[in-house]
């Protein structure tokens, strides 16, 4: 793939992992990118995961016109970086560029940092490849210590890490926020502070295409992008809606929220559900982040909540869920106390607020607590 007539797309898809990191399901793939520009000097652009090295050396063998003078590392998470030991061996005479913590993580993974190889690059520092130069600037904890990204003057191009990224190997026309969305809140989510301030060092430049490690290669409406990053950083709501995560044990507490739904649906309120038992965590987590109201409805469990309510409210405050009204909707049979352990667990959250109205089920729907679900209803809707 060619992404100007000297900078080439040597990047492989993955369809065979089943959670990348371990945890986030990837039905579409994950895309490994990589990159070379050819010039006076070559250079590539960040390496693959390692179950696909092959490909990419061959990529990079098609893709090369010459001898490869450099690899750029921007991020030394083993995605992007497990392939740099084979690299190293392959083309013995090509440099090494990145970051003095990226050698040192490279010492860890590979019991060698290729001291005799290095050319260590920090905030500001360029690399002339000819009638291409590289301009780094450093992105701490976007999501690792190490992080950098390079502009590249001639062609416009920033080459982003991991920010921009998105999960999927398709290039076609999909809904890009959406998986962008999962992505960034639950792989960068917790560090908005550290990608505000990557924003504010790439607001002066002038860039026409945004290569990230993961995802598409963006070349058009990239202040889209760009605005949605700053949304998403600042922990702003993107929309005006409800998200209702919940848990049922019997299918009374799931009543309560079908009501809820109904409810706020006829009023003209967006509102999305997801119970916590049996879909996908990262997209509720997502959700939640997408919307500017969440209900969280669960039973009363041992004296606490339902685990997977637990583990949703563990998902939310590990990246600084705030800026939100939150509602609750709690059931139990003898003695309800789940609003109180999800109140407790958001008290260190910032800039939330909590609806007027708490729904409390005794067992199961009567006319009460049917009263009360109407009555958040139309709260949320008026807020």
């Amino acid at each position: 793939m060619k992404i100007t007539d000297n900078i080439k797309y040597i990047g492989v898809d993955d369809t065979k992992t089943d959670l990348f990191e371990g945890q986030f399901i990837i039905p579409d793939g994950i895309k490994y990118n990589s990159y070379v520009i050819n010039d006076e000097k070559v250079a590539i652009m960040d390496s693959v995961d390692k179950g696909f090295t092959d490909s990419w050396l061959a990529n990079i063998r098609r893709e090369a016109e010459g001898d490869i003078d450099y690899l750029v590392v921007l991020h030394m998470e083993p995605d992007h970086s497990s392939s740099i030991y084979s690299f190293a061996r392959e083309f013995p005479n090509a440099k090494i560029v990145s970051s003095q913590k990226s050698f040192q993580m490279m010492k860890g993974f590979f019991g060698d940092d290729f001291e005799n190889r290095q050319i260590v690059v920090k905030e500001g520092d360029t690399l002339c490849l000819g009638k291409h130069t590289l301009r780094f600037f450093q992105a701490p904890m976007v999501h690792w210590p190490e992080v950098m990204v390079a502009y590249e003057e001639e062609g416009r191009i920033l080459f982003s890490a991991d920010a921009f990224g998105k999960f999927g190997i398709s290039e076609s026309a999909e809904d890009w926020s959406c998986e962008a969305r999962r992505y960034y809140f639950g792989i960068v989510g917790k560090y908005g502070m550290q990608v505000q301030a990557l924003l504010k060092k790439i607001k002066g430049l002038e860039i026409s295409k945004i290569c990230p490690l993961h995802g598409p290669i963006l070349s058009s409406n990239l202040s889209y992008y760009i605005n949605l990053y700053d949304i998403w950083s600042s922990y702003e709501p993107e929309d005006d809606g409800v998200f209702i995560a919940y848990t049922s044990v019997y299918g009374n507490t799931k009543k309560a929220v079908k009501l809820l739904y109904n409810e706020l649906k006829e009023m003209g309120c967006p509102v999305s559900v997801s119970d916590l038992a049996r879909d996908d965590m990262a997209e509720a987590v997502e959700d939640a982040f997408r919307y500017s109201k969440l209900v969280l409805a669960t039973t009363t469990y041992n004296n606490d909540i339902f685990p997977f309510m637990r583990e949703f409210i563990n998902h939310l405050t590990e990246r600084l869920y705030q800026k939100r009204t939150v509602a609750f909707i709690e059931n139990g049979s003898w003695m309800p106390n789940a609003t109180k352990v999800m109140k407790s667990m958001l008290e260190k959250s910032k800039s939330l607020s909590f609806a007027n109205t708490e729904v409390k089920i005794i067992s199961a729907l009567n006319e009460e607590s049917i009263s009360s679900i109407k009555a958040l209803a139309r709260e949320l809707s008026n807020k």
